[in-house]
């Protein structure tokens, strides 16, 4: 991956100087109240809520609001009951996007969603056109000043990581989805800084995107994350360091 930059890491660079915290919060907050609906309240007996409130805290999202979220999922606080959607297409030069969203409007959703697409050079696609392109897996990511390379290998193969990956600035790891707790609590125990970790959507491969289409895909993701009802968006994409470094 030498001289690319892929989207879980271009995503984390731009959530470093993301100064939108109020939306944020929103987007983890919303996840705890979907993740409480689906699985229950108690976060040891939901991985999914776990994962939710660890990023939550990561974030400094304040305890009475993740309380308050929980409470809502569970039905001990009446609110808006939010559906979880999928939404699969294709951005300029066939990058695939797969997009999750929460929403209490489907259709209204739907469209608004189809209309970005189609704005950014992109199409909304059928259920299951890109889906199969990606697997839920653990993410987290270590700054290079942690660590050095050899040390960095010592700790994926100790954490039993099934894959790695050596960034510009960072140090990959993934691990498969039911891993993810564990490896969290290793690494806080460890005192291992990281600076970005989640249960993401992997791309089985990845495509490079011609640089002439740089600024068009990077804007159809950036808009898309940017609508309130979208919680992620992921995309198999790889970016020239340099076009990047040009935009």
């Amino acid at each position: 991956m030498s001289g690319h930059s892929k989207w879980a890491t271009i995503k984390h660079k731009k959530a470093a100087t993301d100064a939108r915290r109020g939306k944020l919060f929103s987007k983890i907050l919303k996840e705890i109240t979907v993740a409480a609906r689906l699985g229950g309240g108690d976060a040891k007996g939901n991985p999914r809520l776990r994962a939710a409130v660890l990023e939550a805290r990561s974030n400094s999202v304040p305890n009475d609001n993740i309380e308050r979220a929980i409470k809502k999922g569970t039905g001990e606080i009446a609110s808006e009951v939010y559906e979880e959607v999928i939404y699969e297409g294709y951005g300029p030069g066939g990058v695939a996007v797969l997009v999750e969203a929460a929403t209490d409007n489907r259709n209204r959703t739907t469209g608004e969603i189809r209309h970005i697409f189609a704005r950014n050079g992109g199409n909304l696609g059928e259920a299951g056109c890109v889906a199969w392109m990606f697997q839920r897996r653990g993410y987290f990511a270590i700054e290079k000043s942690a660590m050095d390379e050899e040390r960095f290998m010592e700790l994926a193969l100790e954490l039993g990581a099934d894959d790695v990956a050596i960034e510009e600035d960072v140090y990959e790891i993934y691990t498969p989805m039911e891993g993810f707790i564990a490896t969290q609590e290793e690494l806080e125990r460890r005192e291992v800084p990281t600076v970005a970790k989640e249960l993401a959507m992997v791309p089985s491969t990845t495509l490079d995107v011609p640089p002439d289409k740089v600024n068009q895909v990077l804007r159809l993701m950036d808009a898309l994350e940017d609508h309130d009802d979208v919680q992620k968006v992921w995309a198999n994409l790889n970016i020239d360091a340099n076009a990047l470094a040009a935009r």
